[in-house]
């Protein structure tokens, strides 16, 4: 006992002499490390108090047999009482995640995360199909007025998702001017080929706002390429397509994979322009029905454990892209 007490001061000592060289650092080391702190410190009170803690308390909800849980009582979640030989824990429920697995009464979440996935992947190949020869561009040759190209092609960013679905509905829909043209042209109806909210405007919305994303992390990468390797492999004959599948691509992987997972977790979290072309897919993606689930019967439980499994899956997908392809992006 004697030993332990004595362990434990020396644990506290430390911890109180680490505490006096933040505030009073004596060593440059020390000062560094108290910069690094007051520098991070807004961020991660931020962090915690509004990431980590809703979080928690999202998770806590989805578990919990109480419509809505705000209080901290560990009582209500993880007390546990002896009843006929079991242990049986009161308070908590894991029905939102057994429904979760089953697909709820019709399937409908197994056909949400069915379309999130499908459609996140779908907008994350075209966006860099897109932005990969564009950055290419940009980055090789002189164009004429490039600063006003580049203006424009990262406007999307600033504009909400529901802002760029009208501007879909704007060109395609049933008054739309492609819409009008087609019908001009093929001689058809204006409903019969309006596309504003079917799959095909919704992909035209989020290429719309994926592209640019993907395009600023790309142009990031090639301020970095060693030309000089392009140079010789160009010096010894290579095509400019082997160069750049040889040469250049392999040196802007880190920023392919970090545009990559950005534009496929923000694919999965589009909200806004489904709102608008909400009649784009039979059953919605993963965020439209968190939405459903809380606006008719505002059941949390089940909003809350969608939102966490919707976190787990994200950050795994984000934690094993960037261990799995190498890339030295922290994104």
């Amino acid at each position: 006992m004697a030993t332990s007490d004595a362990s434990t001061g020396e644990r506290l000592a430390s911890a109180a002499e680490t505490v006096r060289n933040r505030l009073a650092p004596e060593t440059e080391r020390d000062r560094e490390r108290r910069r690094i702190v007051a520098l991070c410190l807004p961020f991660l009170t931020l962090a915690g108090v509004a990431g980590l803690y809703p979080l928690w308390e999202m998770l806590r909800i989805s578990l919990s047999t109480s419509k809505y849980v705000t209080t901290f009582d560990p009582a209500g979640i993880v007390a546990a009482s002896l009843a006929q030989g079991e242990v049986v824990l009161t308070g908590v429920s894991t029905r939102t995640y057994e429904l979760l697995l089953e697909g709820g009464t019709d399937g409908s979440f197994h056909e949400a995360a069915f379309n999130t996935l499908w459609f996140g992947a779908a907008t994350t190949v075209a966006s860099l199909a897109v932005a990969v020869p564009v950055a290419h561009a940009l980055e090789k040759y002189d164009l004429p007025g490039e600063r006003h190209v580049l203006t424009l092609l990262s406007f999307p960013i600033s504009l909400p998702g529901i802002v760029a679905a009208f501007m879909i509905i704007v060109l395609l829909g049933n008054s739309g001017l492609l819409t009008k043209f087609g019908a001009v042209v093929t001689g058809q109806s204006t409903t019969s080929l309006a596309l504003s909210t079917s799959v095909v405007g919704l992909f035209l919305a989020y290429l719309y706002s994926m592209i640019p994303r993907s395009l600023l992390l790309l142009r990031g990468a090639y301020s970095e390429l060693n030309t000089d390797a392009e140079e010789a492999a160009r010096a010894l004959g290579a095509s400019p397509a082997r160069t750049f599948w040889y040469v250049t691509l392999p040196q802007i992987k880190p920023g392919l994979v970090g545009a990559a997972i950005l534009t496929f977790r923000t694919a999965l979290a589009i909200f806004g322009t489904l709102v608008v072309l909400s009649q784009a897919l039979v059953q919605q993606p993963w965020t439209y029905q968190i939405n459903d689930v809380l606006s008719p019967e505002f059941d949390i439980q089940l909003a809350s454990a969608m939102a966490v499994v919707w976190f787990a899956f994200v950050l795994g997908f984000t934690v094993l892209g960037l261990r799995y392809t190498s890339a030295e992006v922290g994104i």
